[in-house]
């Protein structure tokens, strides 16, 4: 990882879209500031298409594409992506499985959280479980407290001998069913609602995340970034970003969104901070 200054301002002038994490790399102790808020919006309107990317719920992903200075998100490590028409009035979702698929690999992670439960003692499911579509969410540090490093690994290892996929972010372990993971369902949106090939353009795009379950996204953008905070990750297996803001959490975030607006022409700076 190189600091973020030596990210050009040659390569951040071709950046088009905005993909971000969500827990950690645009929240600080669990909270989103007014200032990482304010980043998105700056962003937003500097023309900049601004994209979560993260491993919450659908509930959570429904409220952030309707209300956020977004134009969608893609939601629970890429199960669905959900793009609000605000002209039309209309949401537009699309899942990488079929509602019967779901239906039935919800009864397959249903058995699976009650073996993780009865086997790794301190787990707890996350409390934004409810409001989830296609994956369990095993809460390691929200509002549990912090597992062992060996018991995480155990709660992986339960989910991968269930042939499921398994993967770790900043508080939770996340498993599903299904061939898929937050670059295969961020290739689709770009397509989709942004009519962009993200293999063709993925210089266009600028990504921020801080944990694990980022790896892909890290190791497929040349511009990918972390906040200071994904240095905790390094020396594991995990892909690691290019280029590292010197700040944690939204604090980071901002550093990053702030040369991003720093090479638009000014007339268009101007207008993203009135």
């Amino acid at each position: 990882m190189r600091p973020l200054d030596e990210l050009s301002d040659g390569l951040l002038t071709q950046v088009q879209v905005v993909l971000t994490d969500i827990d950690d790399t645009l929240t600080s102790e669990g909270q989103l500031r007014a200032e990482p808020y304010a980043a998105l919006q700056a962003l937003a309107r500097a023309g900049f298409a601004v994209v979560p990317i993260t491993g919450r719920p659908a509930g959570w992903c429904d409220m952030i594409a309707r209300f956020w200075p977004v134009a969608g998100v893609v939601g629970e490590n890429g199960a669905f992506y959900f793009s609000y028409d605000r002209e039309a009035r209309k949401m537009r979702q699309a899942f990488f499985a079929t509602e019967q698929e779901r239906r039935e690999n919800r009864r397959k992670l249903d058995a699976l959280r009650d073996r993780i439960l009865q086997e790794v003692p301190g787990t707890g499911i996350a409390s934004d479980q409810l409001y989830r579509e296609a994956d369990l969410a095993i809460d390691v540090c929200e509002d549990v407290e912090p597992l062992p490093q060996s018991e995480v690994e155990r709660v992986l290892a339960l989910f991968k001998e269930a042939g499921a996929v398994a993967k770790l972010s900043s508080i939770h372990v996340n498993g599903w069913f299904g061939s898929y993971d937050k670059l295969s369902m961020t290739r689709r949106f770009a397509a989709d609602v942004l009519g962009m090939d993200l293999d063709a353009d993925k210089a266009r795009f600028i990504f921020t995340g801080d944990s694990p379950n980022d790896g892909p996204m890290f190791s497929f953008f040349p511009n990918s970034c972390g906040v200071a905070n994904v240095t905790d990750f390094a020396g594991g297996e995990t892909a690691l970003p290019a280029f590292v803001a010197s700040e944690r959490g939204g604090e980071g975030f901002v550093q990053i969104a702030s040369r991003l607006l720093a090479v638009r022409p000014s007339e268009i700076r101007e207008r993203a901070h009135a």
